[in-house]
């Protein structure tokens, strides 16, 4: 990260990566009892007669604090249809997982029974959780009603999407900034094969004082000539999205890609590329702090929501995301090659259109 980046987003930059870490590994919620568990408690829990190795250093996780908004209003009621449960997902405590399998051993005292049953208490409530997640991560369908979205975990909210008490900044400040981050995009050597197969990095198009930010894969060769994302074929179509589908006009909205470089012969970008950039668009989105995300293709739904769900199963409904609203669906360079998935693009385009308040055209069955 630059120099010039404000300390609290450093940290909190920092603790992020080590939270999607955390989740890629299997772990999705943290037991309070990994925060507050009593040095006597621990100790009553051993076997009789067992002796434990001294460490020089006691490691403790530190408990995460998040500014998450309340929700707002009351959600309409659903169908089974409308509603997919959330998985199972492991990383409970090793502890908790060790209690359950093997119950109490032979000869543990009624402390050590104690501790268990508060620990097998905070798994059952573990699971509560994961089978009622908070609605600040549930996704509103369609026709309104709440669906869970399985793969996002709420250790993983980005820095962009929580709420903020600082003043948002003014228009002439977002630029100044997306300047400094453009400059050091420009000079970033992070990732080599991207370096010696690029000819400039493209960092964004469109209006920073937009509500809603398109965001996208990568570059192409277009793009990779002119320095501005989607200005190709998948970028004329995307225009027409924005101009005829939604009444906009380009330089109304927010254009950028997960990735700045373009990847040779347009292949899809590796984990590390992905990895490598992501500081650069989470700050590109704190200084912008849209509210609504439009993914287009799996990479970048991928990438802002921290999961490895498929579009098919992300697409068609509006996960909350914290204080963000964002819709999934396909990119434009997939519907140049599959034009059938037109339709469920537009379908999801109207889904963000009623949430951002934009009026939404009749059926061409139904104009007069």
């Amino acid at each position: 990260m630059g120099a010039d980046q404000p300390f609290e987003f450093k940290i909190r930059s920092a603790l992020r990566q080590v939270l999607l870490d955390l989740r890629l590994a299997g772990v999705t919620h943290l037991p309070k009892a990994c925060f507050g568990r009593k040095a006597k408690d621990r100790e009553a829990a051993k076997p009789e007669g067992s002796v434990a190795p001294t460490l020089p250093v006691e490691f403790r996780a530190p408990p995460v604090e998040l500014r998450i908004p309340e929700p707002t209003g009351e959600p309409r009621s659903t169908t089974p249809e409308d509603v997919t449960t959330a998985e199972s997902t492991p990383g409970v405590s090793a502890g908790v997982a060790v209690a359950r399998e093997t119950g109490r051993p032979t000869g543990q005292s009624p402390q050590a029974s104690d501790s268990l049953e508060r620990s097998r208490g905070a798994d059952r409530a573990l699971k509560s959780q994961e089978r009622e997640p908070p609605a600040q991560f549930a996704s509103v369908g369609e026709q309104g009603g709440l669906v869970t979205d399985p793969g996002f975990s709420i250790l993983a909210l980005p820095v962009w999407a929580q709420e903020s008490t600082v003043p948002p900044l003014s228009g002439e400040e977002k630029r100044q900034r997306l300047a400094a981050l453009e400059a050091r995009v420009a000079k970033c050597t992070r990732c080599p094969e991207l370096v010696a197969n690029r000819s400039r990095t493209v960092f964004s198009d469109g209006n920073p004082d937009s509500r809603l930010v398109f965001i996208g894969e990568a570059p192409g060769a277009e793009e990779d000539r002119q320095g501005l994302p989607f200005v190709g074929r998948a970028g004329q179509l995307l225009t027409d999205i924005i101009t005829k589908g939604m009444g906009l006009r380009r330089e109304d909205v927010y254009i950028c890609n997960v990735i700045k470089c373009r990847p040779p012969e347009n292949r899809t970008p590796t984990p590390t590329e992905v990895t490598n950039c992501r500081d650069f668009l989470d700050e590109q989105l704190a200084i912008i702090r849209p509210e609504f995300i439009c993914c287009l293709g799996s990479v970048a739904a991928q990438r802002i929501l921290g999961t490895k769900q498929s579009m098919t199963r992300l697409r068609g409904k509006v996960i909350r995301l914290g204080r963000v609203r964002v819709v999934c669906t396909y990119h434009p360079a997939y519907l140049l090659r599959n034009p059938e998935a037109k339709r469920e693009t537009w379908e999801d385009i109207k889904l963000l259109m009623r949430e951002m308040g934009l009026p939404v055209p009749p059926p061409r069955g139904h104009q007069r």
